[in-house]
């Protein structure tokens, strides 16, 4: 494996000063500290390095006291008579276990918090919760904002594999500091800092305990299972034969080595030059929103160690363009997604599926989206100043204008009227058909007013709204003469604003 290392390290330094023939030179390949290991010098070694596997590292590391209560019984029996659950999320973990143990010992935190992604998300980077929460560690977004895990329309650091484990464990390391209790502070990336620090302080006042099990009658029922699911999995992994538990072997190395990248690269692309599944692309690095990867000097791509190498040599080989898409900025609300796909040659289906654009909505003006790129824009790239700063935002499409029926009022003249609704005096006489600027009582017009648009002060008689183009008309529409007015709507309790609930300072909710 070192050897295998010394090669890629070589080879990228040969190519920073060799010319390939595309676009090899702006990759670098970074081993894990695992493998920079000096094997005669035993000092230099890991804590864990000994090992067979992961899991006899995360047990020797264990650090919580452990938790005892009728809940844990309940989820250690929940989780064992699940065996087929079990070996799926240990598959999955298997990916990222080695570097979240890794980064809990280089910080001197309990080994058993590297469970925690169990209970959070199953281990699935891709995970995404009814209240926003993405990642495996599961960060609602003004969270992941606040440990500086970048969200913008191409990437979403709540789901990258690097940098949302270092924000969770920075996080906890917080709340361990706040409360100087581990349960208490994995109740607290559950529930909120606030709302545990606030049930610590009724428990002072009164007199009572702090610990978990004395504050969990205060705890939503979620939060009051979370802390026993960590238990109950903990105890599985501790003695998984006791549950007639099979754990895969999981080997006690890194998965993954990280390349930096520094121009675009279509995740595509990335994938086959890895000779990688676009499945397990996608595993490893979640964090990508779209199509392409926005080249950067922050920009990291995860690999495993065996497709290091085989990317390294098919992208020398590469001679197609590494990207296919650009960006384009809508530069008004009339600028359909029909428009825009003609003229960048592609359908409007694409265009929606790309940039994630709802049905029957459009395009607001600043809008920025990716297109497929053009021959004469080959060459353009989405830099990373425009991936910070770029927009989407849609609304309903509905049309423009809608038509509408008024009634001329004894003293309503055209110009009147036309002021009332901001419309011209020549507009309405080119939609009714009119040759003369008298009205006469009770005539009524048809007008053509924007939707959003309300009308002027003054008496309104609105007859009919057709949600349909407005076309001329040569003769004004009969108007019935029985009018019957709705009575006014009574104000009750029921029509009051609804107030919605806070999120009360807790990550999901």
């Amino acid at each position: 494996m070192q050897r295998t290392f010394k090669k890629l390290a070589i080879a990228a330094l040969f190519s920073l000063g060799t010319p390939l023939l595309v676009h090899a030179n702006d990759i670098s390949i970074y081993p894990a500290p695992f493998n920079a290991i000096n094997p005669n010098d035993p000092s230099s070694a890991l804590p864990g390095m000994e090992d067979i596997d992961i899991w006899a590292r995360i047990r020797k590391g264990f650090g919580i006291p452990n938790l005892e209560n009728p809940l844990v019984d309940n989820q250690t029996q929940w989780y064992s008579s699940r065996p087929d659950y079990i070996q799926r999320t240990t598959v999955r973990a298997s990916r990222y276990l080695f570097h979240v143990v890794q980064e809990l010992e280089k910080r001197g935190m309990p080994t058993e918090l590297a469970l925690l992604p169990f209970i959070e998300s199953a281990f699935n980077p891709q995970a995404l919760s009814t209240a926003k929460a993405a990642g495996m560690w599961q960060f609602i977004p003004s969270t992941g904002r606040d440990y500086n895990l970048k969200q913008n329309m191409f990437t979403d650091e709540r789901r990258d594999v690097l940098a949302s484990t270092d924000a969770a464990l920075t996080y906890l390391q917080k709340l361990y500091g706040m409360f100087g209790d581990w349960q208490l502070a994995l109740a607290a990336y559950n529930w909120g800092e606030g709302s545990v620090q606030r049930a610590v302080n009724r428990n002072l006042a009164a007199g009572l305990p702090i610990d978990f099990n004395t504050l969990s009658a205060q705890m939503p029922n979620e939060t009051r299972n979370y802390v026993p699911k960590l238990q109950a999995v903990k105890n599985i992994i501790a003695m998984p034969g006791d549950y007639n538990i099979d754990l895969p072997k999981v080997d006690n190395q890194p998965y993954f080595v990280t390349i930096g990248k520094t121009r675009n690269i279509d995740v595509k692309v990335a994938a086959q030059l890895a000779e990688l599944s676009l499945d397990e692309f996608k595993a490893l690095n979640p964090q990508f929103n779209r199509p392409v990867i926005i080249g950067g000097d922050d920009t990291k791509i995860l690999l495993p160690e065996s497709n290091a190498e085989k990317f390294k040599t098919n992208m020398s080989k590469f001679t197609q363009a590494l990207s296919s898409w650009t960006a384009h900025t809508v530069s008004s609300a009339r600028e359909r997604i029909e428009t825009i796909a003609s003229k960048f040659g592609t359908t409007p289906d694409i265009i929606r599926s790309v940039n994630q654009i709802p049905p029957k909505m459009v395009l607001k003006a600043g809008s920025t989206i990716l297109v497929p790129k053009t021959e004469t824009s080959i060459e353009t790239e989405i830099t990373p100043e425009i991936a910070d700063n770029a927009r989407l935002a849609v609304a309903p499409d509905v049309p423009d204008f809608k038509r509408i029926y008024v009634k001329a009022g004894k003293r309503d003249t055209l110009a009147s009227i036309a002021s009332r609704y901001r419309v011209s005096v020549v507009q309405i006489k080119q939609w009714n058909g009119l040759h003369r600027d008298v009205l006469a009582n009770g005539q009524s017009l048809q007008l053509q007013v924007p939707y959003q648009q309300a009308p002027a002060a003054g008496p309104i008689r609105v007859r009919q709204v057709i949600h349909a183009p407005a076309k001329p008309i040569r003769k004004a529409p009969v108007v019935a003469k029985n009018n019957v007015r709705a009575a006014p709507v009574r104000k009750t309790a029921s029509n009051a604003p609804i107030t919605l609930a806070s999120e009360n300072g807790t990550r999901r909710r």
